[in-house]
């Protein structure tokens, strides 16, 4: 039975940063075919696309995604520490999900699925595509890194992008322009006292403003400043946006992006669950069953230079799908 340190090692060795998946998802098709999976590889773009894995069907599907954030970091093991990029978010996971379920279906659980899916973490194409497949389980445990703790919801996600415009003008003559930036410099502190919403379960709307671009050179008055931002949903995306309206009324133009709803999630005896506050692909893949979401890792890790996952917390999410899976599915 393949070591699952072994084969996290072996996917957290391949670069897959977001729109260049190509490599992982051959690695993952052919290590499936390998054992004896039907195997579909659905073409999301040209060179990239979605595995899904299949046997009997009619159970529960174990899903996670394959796409990390840049920049690729290596894989290394440190004392318990397995590092690198995807080592939590979510190779680490995708490994224990494929060793739990060739498990599984080595014991003869055949009711078993596994998808695995591009684009997460950019705009999840992957996934959107994917709930075009004939899917047929009842159940569908989504991966992402909560510290080994069913989760009983998520927060949602808009992407909301503001602009600011000026006049632009020679440095030296500044009456002769209109900066783009001072104005938005003076709107993004504001953000912090918008009305949004509180979720009794999910917590606070929080926003994030994540990229600033502004201006073409340092001796020309900016013509225009951009802000993008990511907003997390505790439930309706409407009384946000009439925040965000009201904010920008007269002084920014906005711009509203890709949108995952809040959503809140099956939970099982005998497994601890709590809310996260971040987004997952459950809410695109309606057609995949009750969904759950479970893997091991922490999220304050991910997508940092420091990501890991601890071997002896890896190894035993391998027993916790099973598990898992083994209570949701009549005997």
């Amino acid at each position: 039975m393949t070591d699952v340190v072994a084969l996290a090692t072996e996917l957290l060795g391949i670069h897959s940063t977001t729109r260049d998946e190509g490599r992982a998802v051959d690695f993952v098709a052919r290590w499936l075919v390998a054992r004896g999976w039907d195997v579909t590889v659905q073409e999301v773009t040209p060179g990239r696309g979605n595995v899904w894995a299949s046997r009997k069907g009619g159970g529960v599907t174990l899903s996670t995604h394959l796409d990390t954030v840049p920049p690729y970091i290596p894989p290394k093991l440190v004392g318990n520490h397995l590092i690198g990029r995807g080592a939590c978010d979510a190779k680490g996971i995708a490994a224990a999900m494929l060793v739990a379920a060739d498990r599984l279906a080595t014991a003869g659980e055949e009711r078993v699925d596994l998808l695995f899916v591009v684009g997460e973490e950019r705009g999840s194409d992957g996934a959107r595509t994917a709930n075009q497949l004939p899917a047929t389980s009842k159940y569908l445990i989504n991966g992402e890194p909560t510290e080994s703790i069913l989760a009983s919801g998520c927060k949602g996600a808009l992407r909301v992008i503001a602009r600011t415009k000026g006049r632009e003008a020679h440095s030296a003559y500044p009456h002769l322009g209109e900066s783009a930036i001072l104005p938005m410099m003076v709107l993004i502190p504001e953000l912090d006292s918008l009305p949004f919403p509180e979720d009794k379960i999910l917590g606070k709307t929080t926003v994030n403003v994540g990229l600033i671009r502004g201006g073409t050179e340092a001796n020309i008055i900016p013509g225009m400043c951009e802000a993008e931002m990511m907003v997390r949903l505790v439930g309706d995306p409407a009384p946000v946006k009439a925040a965000l309206d009201h904010w920008a009324d007269g002084r920014a133009e906005l711009e509203y992006g890709s949108f995952i709803p809040a959503q809140l999630f099956h939970t099982v005896p005998g497994f601890d669950a709590k809310p996260v506050a971040y987004t997952s692909d459950i809410p695109l893949l309606t057609n995949w069953g009750t969904p759950l979401l479970f893997g091991p890792g922490s999220i304050h890790v991910a997508h940092t230079s420091d990501e890991f996952i601890a071997i002896d917390e890896l190894r035993a999410s391998v027993d916790h799908y099973e598990r898992l899976i083994r209570s949701l599915l009549p005997a």
